[in-house]
């Protein structure tokens, strides 16, 4: 099974070229308004450009009003919406993209109330874009149970082997990573980013 590979906060269509070179399988684009690596919609636009037809792009939104998705959807080309909040099913359902729903570790009956949907687990109790370890195996339950589970939090070329160790037999659908293979200002690490995904392919097998 492969394990895809998501790096997620690209502020720079240099660095959205370096993760389609390596090999990755998604880009995350931020558009929370209190994160540091948030974007505005022209370099959104210059970075989702960059890359078109070459990997998939997901817009990262958190408790976002469905005008504001529906503004960023409509200016950029994208294949995914990660939403990274409190949102219902029922918001999930109303985006006319695939979606990601993040949830606070590995709730069961958090993941209940969202059947069908790609799952990504961070850290329960920092939250996204942290950069905090979590027990990463407590995901196994979810994946055993039948979710599709992207595993982040904590995660870069040093720790997702042994995230991948600590769920067991059964892989996630993928692993995330930021600032795991950031350099200054945000900016996404070459070298970083291929030795995330060698440790990956190491991890899974492949």
């Amino acid at each position: 099974m492969k394990v895809r590979i998501k790096i997620c906060g690209i502020v720079h269509p240099d660095d959205a070229r370096a993760a389609v070179d390596a090999g990755v399988d998604l880009i995350g684009l931020n558009f929370v308004p209190s994160s540091p690596r948030c974007l505005e919609l022209k370099v959104a636009e210059e970075i989702a450009t960059a890359v078109e037809g070459q990997i998939e792009r997901v817009a990262v939104f958190q408790n976002a009003p469905s005008e504001d998705i529906t503004r960023v959807l409509r200016r950029v080309d994208l294949e995914r919406v990660q939403l990274h909040g409190d949102e219902t099913e029922e918001e999930c359902e109303e985006v006319d993209l695939p979606v990601i729903k993040a949830l606070r570790g590995a709730d069961l009956n958090a993941a209940e109330a969202y059947p069908g949907t790609l799952l990504l687990l961070d850290n329960p109790t920092e939250g996204g874009g942290s950069g905090k370890a979590w027990n990463w195996g407590d995901a196994s339950t979810l994946i055993e149970s039948g979710y599709d589970v992207i595993l982040a939090g904590g995660l870069g070329p040093d720790t997702v082997g042994e995230a991948l160790e600590d769920v067991g037999d059964v892989l996630p659908w993928g692993v995330d990573v930021a600032t795991g293979v950031e350099s200054e200002g945000r900016r996404k690490d070459p070298a970083k980013i291929a030795a995330f995904i060698r440790a990956v392919r190491a991890a899974a097998g492949a």
